[in-house]
């Protein structure tokens, strides 16, 4: 196995794999990628954990003995994130939170979809994070897009409210603007995928999400990143996304 980036978040993924009696990799920032698929050409798996930030120009430049059985964790992913670079990789829709020198939080199972799906669901188990696999490609684009809508409506609603609000009293004591933020966040993602999207399902899932851990935070430090993200992208596709504008003007005025 081979580990691109080695955060909080690759060490379960790591130790699952050991556990397995699979040896590991790791690849830094200061590794020579190509020196060392010239020495580990054939890998069972090659997982990129970097962040979203950096994860298209890593695949762009992803040695060819490792673009054969990729596997990707990160947040904000959508087919055409790996299409545009002809891969067929295995996806981990993550849904354990992971903080240096704390076990992983669970909020719920982690789900797996792609050709090693049956490898990173029992190497997540053996690392005692509960995973299974998508069903289908609908199950996991559904999969992917209910993690995005979560983490959109937290991070960018979050960001309209006062400091400290988790994403349970988001959810009850800000109603309004989440479901707004949601309806901007579904609309930019249906238009991202081009298809029309189970939005009431999906608001459902992430309503199950809050509820499963209300104490977490509703933004973070990536947050005005991701709102930046989405307001350039929905620019880009010409989606009007009214909330989303509404908190960007706020934040850039105080």
């Amino acid at each position: 196995m081979v580990i691109v980036g080695i955060g909080e978040l690759a060490g379960p993924f790591a130790l699952g794999f050991l556990r397995l009696g699979h040896p590991v990799h790791p690849v830094t920032r200061h590794t020579d990628r190509d020196e060392a698929a010239a020495m580990l050409p054939a890998t069972d798996i090659t997982l990129v954990t970097v962040r979203e930030a950096d994860l298209d120009a890593l695949l762009a430049s992803l040695p060819a003995p490792w673009r054969h059985h990729v596997g990707l964790v990160q947040n904000d992913l959508l087919p055409a994130d790996w299409e545009r670079h002809q891969l067929n990789p295995t996806i981990a829709v993550v849904w354990f939170e992971k903080k240096r020198g704390v076990a992983p939080k669970i909020i719920k199972p982690t789900i797996v979809g792609g050709p090693r799906a049956g490898l990173v669901v029992s190497a997540l188990e053996a690392a005692d994070i509960p995973a299974m696999a998508a069903l289908s490609d609908v199950s996991l684009l559904n999969a992917l897009v209910a993690k995005n809508l979560y983490i959109g409506v937290a991070n960018i609603g979050g960001l309209a409210v006062p400091p400290g609000t988790t994403v349970g009293s988001l959810w009850s004591d800000h109603r309004a603007l989440a479901e707004d933020v949601a309806s901007d966040v579904l609309d930019l993602q249906e238009a991202l995928v081009g298809q029309t999207l189970q939005r009431d399902t999906l608001i459902k899932d992430m309503t199950e999400s809050f509820n499963a851990d209300p104490e977490h935070g509703a933004t973070g430090r990536s947050a005005p990143q991701r709102l930046e993200r989405a307001i350039a992208q929905a620019t880009e596709l010409e989606i009007d996304v009214p909330t989303l504008r509404r908190i960007a003007s706020s934040r850039l005025t105080t």
